[in-house]
């Protein structure tokens, strides 16, 4: 029996915990998680995920195979308003479940838990695990040392006078203590590899970078996207697909292409993601309109990640951009470079640790809309460099980040369950 055969018959039920978890909704976590437990279970090993009820309702679902366990869940603070109570769902909010620890409290048969979460759903991880005498890991998708503080408090600013009554359980589970007592830390972003590493000399630090469903892209019909979209069809298209909110960026998109649009006539933007902080979405429409762009710009908002169009939207698109000011990785630059797409992204967080600039990527600095825009015209003007870089990250793409392989890797780097 081979190391790894041997290692993954010691593991046979992972438990992957997370703060939310549905279609509607979806994100760079959300796939992470959801392929690398249906990797797992391709390999024999039951992942079920365990999830609170935000945005959906408690129980079970079922999704190709991946068990989806969600539970009631409450945001600890006293005197939050409906509207404060949803711009923490959508994003910053550190819930607590109680029927969520205690269903891991009952979790007899879990080999590892992999808390892709911090904070009081890290702290039930803990709780759990250490009351298994199991191992348990955790997964930093992005932010613990290098999200920006002034998009720290913009996602606390909902919070900022309340009472916290939540601190008290936190405590109780001792949450701060989560990642000094993980068998295992993964990185998803090279920077934050290099401080965690730094910080943490004792404690087994890895960076893995995300993967992707390389044949869904790959094999995607740009004909599912026109069948939504027909007015684009024979236009030449700048795609950016991420969630609405400052971090990503798509206003600095939209100044960019403002200033070049006259020299690119056959060029449209396709925006495709759900808004996630209202004024900025506000900010978005208004420059829309007053850069008259309404005619060369459409914002799809979110599609369901199972709808052939999304896939099909990058079989369509000549160019992807990704404009953040901060990126932990940037899962959808791999998804470009399957669909066969030249990509342009800032100079920021993970990016540059996975790819490699005027090799299979045109970046940028952050912020600069001459710099964005010169690279726009460039790719638009060289067919040598546009087919080169999509060609590269193609290759990039299918020889390191399939599910599959990412799976495999990840699964060696689990400790055992016998250690802690």
């Amino acid at each position: 029996m081979s190391g790894l055969a041997k290692h993954r018959s010691n593991i046979r039920r992972i438990v992957h915990v997370m703060r939310r978890f549905v279609p509607e909704k979806w994100g760079g976590t959300e796939s992470v998680v959801f392929h690398l437990a249906r990797e797992f279970n391709r390999l024999g090993i039951e992942s079920p995920i365990y999830t609170t009820a935000m945005f959906a309702e408690p129980g079970l679902e079922v999704i190709d195979g991946v068990e989806i366990h969600r539970f009631k869940y409450v945001l600890p603070w006293l005197g939050l308003s409906d509207e404060q109570r949803h711009a923490l769902e959508l994003k910053g909010g550190s819930p607590f479940s109680w029927p969520m620890l205690m269903a891991l409290r009952k979790e007899r048969r879990a080999s590892l838990l992999h808390a892709h979460v911090q904070h009081r759903l890290g702290g039930s991880v803990r709780n759990a695990a250490m009351k298994h005498g199991i191992p348990y890991v955790v997964s930093i998708h992005g932010g613990h040392h290098t999200l920006p503080q002034h998009q720290t408090d913009s996602m606390l600013e909902p919070t900022r006078g309340k009472l916290e009554w939540g601190r008290a359980m936190g405590a109780i589970l001792r949450a701060r203590r989560t990642l000094d007592d993980a068998a295992a830390i993964f990185c998803v972003g090279d920077d934050e590899y290099q401080l965690m590493r730094e910080q943490r000399p004792g404690q087994k630090v890895h960076y893995q970078p995300n993967g992707v469903d390389l044949p869904r892209f790959r094999d995607a019909d740009a004909q599912a996207f026109y069948n939504r979209c027909p007015q684009l069809r024979g236009k030449r298209l700048l795609l950016c697909v991420s969630r609405v909110d400052p971090q990503k960026n798509q206003l600095l998109l939209i100044e960019a292409f403002a200033k070049i649009q006259s020299q690119l006539p056959d060029y449209h933007i396709v925006l495709i993601g759900a808004e996630v902080v209202k004024s900025y979405g506000d900010k978005l429409r208004e420059a829309i309109a007053r850069t008259g762009m309404q005619e060369r710009l459409l914002w799809i908002p979110g599609l369901a990640p199972d709808d052939p169009a999304l896939p099909g939207a990058f079989r369509a698109a000549d160019c992807f951009v990704l404009p953040s000011v901060h990126e932990p990785f940037g899962i959808v630059i791999l998804e470009a470079w399957a669909a066969g797409l030249p990509v342009i992204a800032s100079r920021v967080g993970g990016i540059p640790g996975f790819t490699t600039d005027g090799e299979n990527c045109l970046h940028f600095e952050s912020g600069n809309p001459h710099a964005l825009a010169a690279c726009i015209l460039k790719l638009a003007r060289d067919r040598t460099l546009n087919d080169g870089l999509a060609d590269k990250g193609f290759k990039l793409a299918a020889e390191r980040y399939d599910w599959p392989a990412v799976a495999k890797n990840i699964l060696e780097l689990y400790p055992t369950p016998d250690s802690k």
